[in-house]
C-alpha cells in the first residue's frame, strides 16, 4: 500500500492500517507510536493520530505510558500463558460446533484462507501469514454461528499475535503441522470429535513453539514499518 496515493485518511483507516501492521508483526511488541512521525506518515493531524491510538489502545493492541506516549503492546510471560489457556477453553469446543454446522460456502472460505496463508509462506511474508492463520482462527467461530464466542476469540487471536511476534523461537511452526489442513478435512466429514481433538493439539504446538525469553528487534522507522 503506497500512502502517498492513499485517498484521505481517516482515523477508522489509520486505525486500520496501524492494527494490520501490528498484526503482520511490521510493527512488533514495545515500538513507541510517535505522534508527530506518524502524523507526518499519514498526512493527518496529532488530534486524528491520537484518536487512532486510543481506539487501538480499547483493543489492548497499544499501550499508553504515562508522560512517555504510545507503544504497541508488549504481553508479559504472564499473559501470554493466560491468554493460549483461554483459548484451549474456547477453541476446541467451537471447533466441534463448526465441524456440525459447516457449509460448502464456509469450506470454501476457509480453503481461500489456506491458500493466500501459503502464497504469502512462499513470498517470504511470514508475518502476513500468521495474520492469515489467526483469521482462519475467527472464521471457524463465524462458522459456529457464536458471536459472543467469536468476539472473545477475536480478542485472544489479536493478543496472541503479539504474543507469538515477541516469544516465537520457531517461525514455521504453524505450517510444519499442517494443522489448518487437518482440520478443513475434519469439518468436510462433519466430524466434530476430531475437530476438537485436532484444535487442542493445535493450540498445545503453537504454546510450545514460544521462547519466553526471545525479545524482538524494533524497526528502523515507523516510515519504513508502514510503507507498502
Amino acid at each position: 500500500m503506497n500512502h502517498m496515493q492513499m485517498p484521505p485518511w481517516t482515523v477508522e483507516t489509520v486505525a486500520t492500517d496501524l492494527e494490520r501492521a501490528i498484526h503482520e508483526h511490521r510493527l512488533p511488541p514495545g515500538t513507541k507510536l510517535g505522534e508527530d512521525e506518524l502524523g507526518e506518515v499519514y498526512g493527518i493531524s496529532r488530534t486524528l493520530v491520537r484518536a487512532a491510538l486510543q481506539s487501538l489502545g480499547h483493543r489492548r493492541l497499544v499501550e499508553h505510558r504515562r508522560n512517555r506516549g504510545a507503544f504497541v503492546a508488549q504481553p508479559t510471560v504472564r499473559e501470554a500463558r493466560e491468554v493460549f489457556e483461554a483459548r484451549a477453553l474456547l477453541e476446541p469446543r467451537t471447533a466441534r460446533s463448526a465441524a456440525e454446522r459447516s457449509t460448502p460456502e464456509s469450506m470454501a472460505i476457509l480453503r481461500a484462507h489456506i491458500r493466500d496463508e501459503h502464497a504469502a509462506l512462499a513470498a517470504g511474508e511470514h508475518g502476513k501469514a500468521l495474520h492469515l492463520s489467526g483469521q482462519f482462527h475467527i472464521e471457524i467461530a463465524r462458522m459456529a454461528d457464536q458471536a459472543t464466542i467469536e468476539a472473545f476469540i477475536s480478542e485472544l487471536v489479536a493478543r496472541s499475535s503479539l504474543i507469538i511476534a515477541l516469544y516465537w523461537q520457531r517461525r514455521a511452526a504453524m505450517c510444519e503441522s499442517h494443522a489448518h489442513n487437518a482440520l478443513i478435512t475434519a469439518f468436510e466429514n462433519k466430524d466434530g470429535t476430531l475437530a476438537e481433538d485436532l484444535m487442542k493439539q493445535h493450540l498445545l504446538d503453537l504454546v510450545t513453539s514460544l521462547d519466553l525469553r526471545n525479545i524482538t528487534s524494533m524497526p528502523g522507522s515507523l516510515r519504513e514499518a508502514l510503507a507498502r
